[in-house]
């Protein structure tokens, strides 16, 4: 069916203006409003209507139409942002892009790592805070790296489906728990008092601590209610987790499967603990790949625990910092905030593959 409204003006592409759109739409260091505009005018070109390139692209009918009308007249000009009031820019689009294209495909020389504002702007003639504007507007931070560890599970993809099976679509008449240790939770003081905030000056405290000894908390996430069940551990071997898992089974309903989600520390899989398991058939142990602890949700729990108690706190005895954790659980069992799960192992696993292509692609073009 043809597009309703008014007639739209024939678009017709020079050789030159075809391929200079393709090198916008193309190049990933263009800036991507500008990459966009390309895009729905090469669609438009094609022949499809408005309508159809919005639903192609993602985005609205009116955006299509307005940088359709706006090439028509002003060709390639017309995708430029318009002129906005204050001075006339300094910095034109091709050294913005020079700045952008060295930042991301070149390195420094010198033998320098990365790019700073200093280097960046000797090797462009910019100044420092030009270079800057550019890096923050295009989120460019060469200063910031993170780690990364891929598991080498020979099974990984069927314990992500599995374990993610659990979180969307837990068994009936079970219960599902995430199950893990916080290790070595050390009980610290400062060795002067913390000073209070006040208006215009945030807390203070020392840099140096005096360590007090370490427990080790265990702890099981209920996933359909947020509760925790908490114990205290002096040590984290096999006898502990047993001991743990008895705790588990006197506080959860008797009548209930449990599904306990662990990762793959040697001492969940002794044979003592297989043993054990034996004798008490509702419980079923889920093991997370090697490296990937992030799908187990009880980490996301201790990361509430880590930043709304433990980072700020001070305890001059193991028994002190066990009693002000407990209180901390209890409240949070009181009001408790379950954690939802949204991806899907097949929305997992398709953005795992995307980074692998990327990085074997960043792999061979260094020559690694």
């Amino acid at each position: 069916m043809a597009e309703r409204g008014r007639p739209k003006a024939a678009l017709t592409l020079s050789d030159v203006e075809r391929e200079t759109l393709q090198r916008w739409s193309r190049r990933a260091s263009t800036a991507q409003a500008l990459a966009l505009r390309a895009r729905i005018v090469l669609a438009c070109a094609d022949g499809a209507d408005n309508k159809h390139v919005a639903q192609q692209l993602g985005i609205w009918p009116q955006t299509v139409g307005k940088w359709r009308a706006r090439f028509v007249v002003d060709r390639l000009d017309g995708l430029a942002d318009e002129p906005r009031p204050g001075p006339p820019r300094k910095i034109g689009d091709e050294q913005v892009e020079a700045v952008i294209v060295k930042t991301l495909e070149e390195a420094p020389t010198g033998g320098d790592t990365h790019w700073s504002t200093r280097s960046m702007a000797a090797a462009t003639g910019m100044s420092q805070t030009a270079v800057s504007r550019i890096w923050r507007a295009f989120g460019l931070k060469p200063h910031l790296v993170e780690s990364w560890k891929l598991s080498t599970d020979p099974h990984f993809i069927d314990k992500v489906r599995d374990i993610v099976g659990l979180y969307l679509d837990p068994p009936a008449g079970a219960m599902v728990l995430a199950v893990d240790e916080k290790t070595q939770m050390q009980a610290l003081d400062r060795t002067a008092p913390v000073l209070p905030m006040m208006p215009g000056v945030p807390g203070r405290q020392t840099h140096d601590y005096i360590r007090h000894g370490t427990t080790s908390l265990f702890a099981a996430l209920d996933l359909a209610t947020g509760k925790v069940i908490g114990q205290y551990q002096p040590r984290h071997r096999h006898q502990e987790f047993l001991r743990f898992l008895k705790t588990i089974d006197a506080n959860t309903p008797a009548e209930l499967d449990l599904h306990l989600i662990c990762d793959n520390y040697a001492t969940h899989k002794t044979p003592a603990i297989q043993q054990w398991l034996t004798k008490h058939p509702r419980f079923h142990l889920h093991f997370t790949p090697t490296y990937a602890s992030w799908l187990n949700l009880v980490e996301r729990w201790f990361a509430e625990l880590t930043n709304r108690k433990l980072r700020r706190s001070t305890h001059r005895s193991v028994k002190e910092l066990e009693a002000d954790v407990t209180a901390w659980i209890e409240a949070w069992n009181t009001d408790p905030k379950p954690f939802i799960w949204t991806r899907t192992a097949d929305e997992i696993l398709a953005s795992l593959a995307g980074y692998l292509t990327r990085l074997n692609q960043s792999i061979n073009n260094s020559g690694h």
